[in-house]
């Protein structure tokens, strides 16, 4: 399978987006993974709005935390928050967003709210999906790709996801982007072309490296 990162029309959505944001100072909805410093798990991950203005930064939380970090110095990327700490902006995420490393924690802020659902707080017990959720097998092919196999019903999508920055790994086929957080064991489902999400639940954490043999349904697939 080919993995797109974006369809082109979503990358020049996000590309036109960036450019707006620094030049007019608008204001925009965003998705924010947080990690305290040292950290490989997320703390939060919360729907947040990112401004720039004038190269100022603004992040707000729906949680009630915000961020405001203004430039230092001529180099770009270098900033101080509302504490005077320092903070950088780092690349890594690409057209997906942004990262801003803070004395404390590190931002990732994504453009794609698509898998933000107020429903799916909580994950599941059970390993494989249940109730109204796919089934789901996943097994381990090295650390940075993880095999996938999701069906309910007449949908089915079997691929490969590549680790992206930050602790998610992505894939697709041309119809649908599936997103997992293995820490977490999130998984979102939603069209390639307009973001309308169709999955959005739990299964149990995916440890990246343990045996492929205990990952999967030898009865479906081989492992």
């Amino acid at each position: 399978m080919k993995i797109k990162t974006l369809v082109p029309a979503m990358a020049a959505v996000i590309t036109s987006l960036s450019t707006n944001l620094a030049a007019y100072g608008q204001t925009v909805n965003a998705r924010c993974d947080v990690y305290p410093i040292g950290e490989d798990s997320a703390s939060a991950v919360v729907p947040c709005t990112f401004s720039q203005r004038q190269g100022a930064v603004h992040i707000e939380r729906q949680d009630g935390v915000s961020y405001s970090l203004s430039p230092k110095g001529s180099e770009p990327g270098n900033y101080t928050d509302q504490y005077g700490k320092p903070a950088y902006r780092q690349s890594g995420l690409g057209e997906l967003g942004q990262i801003y490393r803070l004395a404390d924690e590190s931002v990732y802020v994504y453009w794609d709210t698509s898998g933000l659902n107020s429903s799916s707080n909580k994950p599941n017990s059970s390993s494989n999906s249940n109730n109204s959720n796919p089934t789901t097998y996943t097994t381990v092919s090295d650390p940075d790709h993880i095999n996938i196999q999701i069906s309910e019903g007449e949908f089915i999508f079997r691929g490969t996801l590549t680790k992206l920055p930050g602790p998610d790994y992505a894939g697709s086929d041309g119809r649908v982007r599936v997103v997992l957080t293995p820490n977490t064991g999130r998984i979102t489902v939603f069209n390639e072309a307009t973001g309308q999400t169709f999955y959005d639940y739990y299964i149990n954490p995916v440890f990246v490296g343990e045996d492929p043999n205990t990952m999967c349904n030898p009865a479906l697939e081989a492992c």
